[in-house]
């Protein structure tokens, strides 16, 4: 069992920068460690004061806003590793959900790791995993790969090189592109089953699922798409292969194994367990 620390003291343990996790649409999914750093922090980094405004002033928190986000460059960067250094506890927050995470942050953490400051990640929010939760696809295995681009050459060029790969591919995408996003996808991976999650811990949360064929030949399958959106699809076909396919890989396998080793190299390669796989082998060895 994991150990747990009941800790009842709301300052951060030592000065340096905390990523703090902010929430992605329900504002309860602040945790209350993220709301202790915020409140102890001499200023908080963001990407838009507008945005965190808004989120400090729902928990009557009232600290200086520093912008930091893609626009920031060098000289911004070491204006705030100059006030780390001097000793200052800074928070860094995305718009909604986790720092780093297809968000700004990167540079300025590789910078303090190299500078020797501390560095603490605060969890909560974040699209990615509630979104596997939603997608009814493997969730033992997957890839996330951020924004897909928007040009359809790149985004082919992506799905290409990612065709292999034995995971669910997780994408963050907006509304307008996914379509083409979809069409793409099938295109370079053939028929595949899929998912799409959207405004997550939102009003209208919805998961949808499907496969590449049946949207990219009727897009009206993915009805009206509004809001933030991730797009998920399936591993390759071979490890969603059908009983039949499994029946042939294990004869083929016992021609030269036996019942259990058969069953534990058709196991890894199709995805089934490893218990239905030497039932079926053990059937064909006896039938």
């Amino acid at each position: 069992m994991s150990e747990l620390i009941d800790s009842t003291d709301k300052r951060p343990k030592q000065q340096g920068l905390y990523l703090v996790s902010t929430p992605i649409g329900n504002l309860r999914d602040i945790t209350l460690r993220a709301l202790d750093v915020l409140e102890a922090a001499d200023a908080v980094l963001c990407e838009d004061s507008r945005v965190t405004g808004r989120l400090m002033q729902a928990f009557n928190l009232k600290k200086k806003l520093v912008i930091y986000n893609d626009h920031s460059d060098d000289a911004d960067r070491a204006e705030i590793l100059k006030r780390l250094e001097a000793g200052e506890t800074l928070a860094l927050v995305s718009d909604a959900g986790t720092p780093l995470l297809s968000d700004p942050g990167y540079k300025l953490v590789h910078a303090c790791m190299q500078r020797g400051i501390f560095v603490v990640p605060i969890p909560g929010p974040s699209a990615l995993l509630p979104a596997l939760q939603l997608g009814a696809l493997p969730s033992d295995r997957f890839l996330f790969a951020g924004f897909l681009p928007n040009k359809e050459a790149a985004r082919k060029t992506v799905f290409e090189e990612l065709k292999a790969v034995p995971a669910t591919l997780v994408f963050y995408e907006s509304p307008n592109r996914l379509p083409d996003a979809v069409r793409d996808a099938h295109a370079v991976l053939g028929d595949r089953p899929a998912a799409i999650a959207r405004e997550i811990t939102k009003m209208h949360e919805e998961a949808r699922h499907g496969t590449l064929a049946a949207w990219a030949e009727d897009e009206t399958l993915l009805g009206t798409m509004k809001g933030e959106i991730v797009f998920m699809i399936g591993a390759p076909m071979e490890s969603a292969a059908t009983a039949e396919d499994i029946e042939k890989k294990l004869a083929a396998a016992l021609k030269t194994m036996s019942v259990k080793d058969a069953a534990e190299a058709v196991s890894k390669a199709t995805g089934i367990s490893k218990k239905i796989a030497y039932d079926m082998a053990l059937r064909i060895k006896n039938g």
